[in-house]
């Protein structure tokens, strides 16, 4: 470790790390040892073998450090250096702090890696035991005597025998005083030093370490307001500025330097005035990285943003594991982040926990919301922070937002269901705004080359995303079967039907279609349920009668939204969808079977008044001109429309659905979260001790 972590090099040899490891206490005060030990440079495990291979070739010294520490107290001496090192840094220029940065970032990986191996192979008592372990005096006398009276072989026999005999007589008093100065310390680092390209790798550790810290979830089966860990943490007074420093990382997306703290080689640590100099500015985004990988899978975007901007990553799992967590109670990070404020607004009303540029904030998201952590995130904003939601409600570049979540939902196959489920959650969120309702169809766009089903040379954002949602549900009554997700889509495309607009052709006959499509499916059900039980039809096929009666209840319920929506289209908008209209007239056949069905046939008696008005409109322009060209069957309805009147209608409420979040909503997330730190962190994690991820997501 004093040459070069990153190499093949064989750890166990090296005589700082067995020293620190080992059986003979080291004051916190040693200069000499420390910076022996500290001096030294290291490439982070960018993937689990990586993570692997560093782990295997630390074993035996982890080993080691588990038997002695609470003897030695040797780790709470390189924590005392880590919170001097720390404090130092606060007072320090940029000239005295880079060799400072560089220690203090390599006594936090050392405190990380020992944190992580605890966590994995022991429990959180044991890792508070040896945060507050001191050296044991009277060992230490002794092994210092035998030392001087025999020779090494037998002085580490003797040693031994003392240890043994001593070692019931040594418990170590957890008050958990040195860990609460720790998380201190983390906290102040991350939110007082400026980041620089010299200091970014220690923000980095600094944010590692408390994800590492808080992973002790994963590797226990007690709940977290049982855990001194979680504790310790969710009682911190500086939430507000932890928060608001997160969330400034996430939206500044700093790229990561080339070279861990200016280092010249990997060899060396050559910091000049001059580098000094230059170092001191305010990174910009650099966006052209993630654009390239925009219109790949989710997956690889992740794994792009993950090595190209590994603080904005790991803050941002850092934010949802933070406000994730202890929902039930007084959670400080959860009411920090849901009242965060613009920076350029001057707030009127309610508290304010800190102000944030909002707009960097949204163009982030609209980079990475393909990407599973930046969906939650844009969710909990859209949810929880209402100044937010405003603020995106305003935007005039929706699209930049709306057509990447729309490409996850087209590539539905290639995400988890967690983050398709997530996604149609932030569109019905959207949809309970009548403005983006509005806005979305004044949204032209042209060549979307995404979208394959068919060739569309323009169309607006309403329409792309009205097919989008068809498709999805279809997807959905096929392959997953989940009633949640169709009634999340059916709701979003209801909030928005009183305000759909000039539909392509094809959005109108997908609409259409989507009603028959579920139409032949409920006849076929149908048809089977009549059969006698003992008919051939169940045969050779898993589904019970039950199923199929459950299936055809859900069947209904989505019917029957279907007509809600065609009725909700007609009644407000009948002026400004012809094209809905000609399909309703070419398809009309569709409805015969339903209206005289009692879940249906008030609403089908509304889309047959406006069917019938056109139909006779039609008939007697043919009996005038002869058939009738596409145009010619518009301009007809377009002229009928003019005439129409709404109030011939039956009167129906106004479809309006809003998002409520489900009773113990942490069941769902907090799993969700922490197979998302699992996959797409920086940190790897042992797979085979975690205990308590239980999403369909493999870690």
């Amino acid at each position: 470790m004093g040459i070069n972590v990153s190499r093949t090099a064989d750890l166990g040899s090296n005589q700082w790390l067995q020293r620190f490891v080992g059986r003979q206490h080291i004051a916190h005060d040693d200069e000499a040892f420390w910076n022996g030990l500290l001096n030294y440079n290291i490439v982070l495990p960018e993937n689990s073998q990586d993570q692997l291979n560093l782990d295997s070739r630390l074993e035996t010294l982890c080993q080691s450090f588990i038997g002695n520490n609470l003897k030695t107290g040797n780790f709470g001496s390189l924590v005392t250096v880590f919170l001097e090192k720390t404090s130092e840094l606060l007072s320090l220029s940029d000239q005295e702090s880079n060799m400072h940065v560089w220690q203090t970032f390599n006594a936090l990986f050392i405190i990380r890696s020992l944190v992580k191996y605890i966590n994995e192979t022991g429990s959180e008592f044991q890792l508070l035991q040896h945060f507050e372990a001191m050296p044991n005096s009277e060992l230490l006398q002794a092994a210092l005597e035998e030392q001087q009276q025999t020779p090494p072989e037998s002085a580490t026999i003797a040693m031994e025998a003392t240890e043994q005999s001593a070692a019931a007589a040594v418990p170590v008093i957890v008050d958990g005083s040195k860990f609460e100065t720790f998380i201190d310390a983390l906290v102040n680092l991350i939110v007082v030093i400026p980041v620089k390209e010299f200091t970014y790798h220690l923000h980095l550790e600094a944010v590692s370490t408390l994800i590492t810290l808080l992973s002790v979830h994963l590797f226990a089966q007690q709940p977290t307001d049982k855990s001194i860990v979680f504790r310790t943490v969710f009682k911190c007074q500086h939430a507000n500025v932890l928060m608001s420093a997160l969330l400034h990382f996430v939206a500044r997306m700093v790229e990561v330097p080339h070279t861990m703290f200016g280092s010249s080689s990997a060899g060396s640590f050559v910091f000049g005035i001059a580098e000094s100099l230059l170092s001191i500015f305010t990174f910009r985004k650099q966006p052209d990285v993630l654009k390239s990988g925009q219109a790949a899978g989710g997956g690889e975007l992740s794994q792009r943003f993950r090595t190209h901007y590994p603080l904005a990553n790991q803050s941002l799992l850092l934010i949802l594991i933070l406000t994730n967590h202890c929902t039930a109670q007084d959670n400080a990070y959860r009411t920090s982040l849901f009242s965060c404020a613009d920076s350029k607004d001057s707030p009127k009303q309610g508290a304010v926990s800190f102000q944030i540029d909002f707009s960097a904030v949204y163009e982030t998201l609209c980079l990475i919301v393909t990407i599973d952590q930046a969906t939650l995130l844009l969710y909990l904003l859209l949810h929880r922070n209402e100044r937010f939601y405003r603020f995106v409600m305003q935007q005039q570049d929706l699209e930049q937002l709306v057509i990447p979540i729309l490409q996850t939902l087209y590539n539905a196959p290639d995400s988890n269901s967690h983050h398709i489920y997530m996604s149609l959650i932030v569109l019905l969120i959207l949809s309970e705004d009548e403005g983006f309702n509005k806005n979305v169809h004044t949204i032209m766009l042209k060549n979307i080359t995404w979208y394959t089903e068919r060739t569309i040379s323009e169309i607006s954002l309403g329409g792309i995303l009205i097919l989008i949602v068809i498709r999805t549900i279809q997807y959905n009554m096929l392959k997953m079967r989940d009633k949640y997700l169709h009634t999340n889509c059916l709701a979003a495309l209801a909030n928005m039907s009183g305000h759909f607009r000039a539909l392509h052709p094809y959005v109108a006959q997908r609409l259409v279609s989507l009603f028959e499509t579920l139409a032949r499916k409920h006849t076929r059900l149908d048809a089977q349920l009549k059969e006698p039980a003992d008919s051939a039809v169940f045969v050779n096929v898993s589904t019970t009668p039950e199923d199929m009666l459950q299936d055809l209840s859900v069947l209904e319920e989505v019917l029957r939204m279907v007509l809600e929506i065609l009725n909700s289209c007609l009644t407000n908008q009948l002026v400004y969808c012809p094209n809905l209209v000609y399909t309703l007239l070419y398809k009309r056949s569709v409805f015969e079977g339903f209206r005289s069905h009692h879940a249906f046939q008030d609403v089908i008696q509304n889309i047959d008044m406006v069917v019938g008005f056109f139909s006779s409109r039609l008939q007697r322009v043919q009996e005038q001109r002869g058939e009738l060209g596409v145009n010619e069957v518009l301009e007809v309805i377009s002229k009928g429309a003019s005439q129409w009147s709404s109030d011939r209608l039956r009167k129906f409420p106004d479809l309006k659905f809003k998002y409520v979040e489900e009773d113990a909503p942490e069941e769902f997330f907090i799993p969700y979260v922490w197979t998302l730190v699992c996959k797409y962190g920086c940190v790897h994690f042992s797979s085979e001790s975690i205990k308590s991820v239980t999403t369909d997501i493999a870690c």
